[in-house]
């Protein structure tokens, strides 16, 4: 057999795996999308039933604004308003000032309790302590100590979610090889060079996850938060339109913080596919 004939060979062998493996792809994409749809499918049916079955009733038929149909429907109405994207912005805001502490705080201290014995043993008990203190705990500390109610609901979402940061952190790092130190400091590598080529990379996929974990817990921690003393948010629009008796409007706000918090969270799992080393399913 010529060099020829065998590089044709190798380039039909390669053109079928190719073909093989874009067919599993889209096959696989075309599964994902029809079970997204399909659950969602579901999903309103069971609520549209649901709300069906208790407004069928004389006394209760005003309970119909539950439903799906009027919540769809009061959405333009919000939108036009501006009423979604301001409650969005200052939501987000909270959200995100939150997070960025919680990262910036939990992060040190999870390295801090992968790397040294002594901190571990003597930080374990305050801190699973303070771990256990649900974070809408402090919410009466938070409107004493600080000057706005931004400042508390910041601070009660960091008191939340720089837990799950901290011990990601942790135990990430408590899964990296101790050789790995020891052949960088052989040859050696300053503490800072640990941090950057040894520390971080190998912990980025757990301190993803631990973000992840965290923004899931100050997701439900800013709606009730804002319930009481901001005039703007999520949960300040949620609280109004019960107060108002807008039940349409009250159903809309909480399909809209559902479907927020499913984007986010469909982020972090891109970001942890694509900057992590593990390329398992989350």
């Amino acid at each position: 057999m010529s060099d020829d004939t065998a590089s044709v060979g190798v380039d039909v062998i390669n053109a079928k795996t190719e073909d093989t493996k874009s067919a599993h792809a889209l096959k696989s994409s075309w599964r994902g999308l029809s079970n997204f749809f399909a659950g969602l499918a579901i999903l309103f049916v069971v609520w549209w039933f649901g709300v069906y079955l208790i407004s069928s009733s004389p006394s209760t038929e005003h309970f119909a604004d539950f439903g799906p149909i009027p919540a769809l429907q009061a959405m333009p109405e919000l939108w036009d308003e501006g009423t979604i994207q301001s409650a969005i912005m200052s939501s987000g805001y909270r959200l995100g000032s939150g997070l960025l502490i919680a990262i910036v705080i939990g992060v040190p201290i999870g390295i801090l309790i992968g790397r040294s014995k002594r901190f571990r043993e003597l930080s374990n008990s305050p801190f699973q302590l303070l771990r256990m203190i649900s974070p809408l705990s402090w919410e009466p500390i938070a409107v004493i100590v600080f000057a706005t109610w931004n400042q508390a609901i910041i601070f009660l979402i960091a008191m939340a979610s720089v837990w799950p940061v901290a011990f990601a952190t942790a135990a990430g790092l408590a899964k990296v090889d101790p050789a790995w130190f020891k052949v960088a400091r052989n040859l050696g590598a300053k503490p800072w060079h640990v941090v950057t080529n040894i520390i971080v990379p190998a912990i980025t996929f757990d301190v993803l996850t631990g973000i992840r974990l965290a923004l899931g817990v100050a997701w439900i921690v800013l709606v009730p938060a804002e319930f009481l003393g901001v005039t703007t948010g999520l949960g300040y629009s949620i609280q109004d339109a019960r107060e108002g008796l807008s039940y349409d409007h009250l159903m809309a706000w909480v399909l809209i913080i559902g479907v927020i918090g499913y984007i986010l969270d469909s982020s972090c799992v891109l970001l942890i596919k694509r900057f992590s080393w593990h390329r398992g399913e989350s």
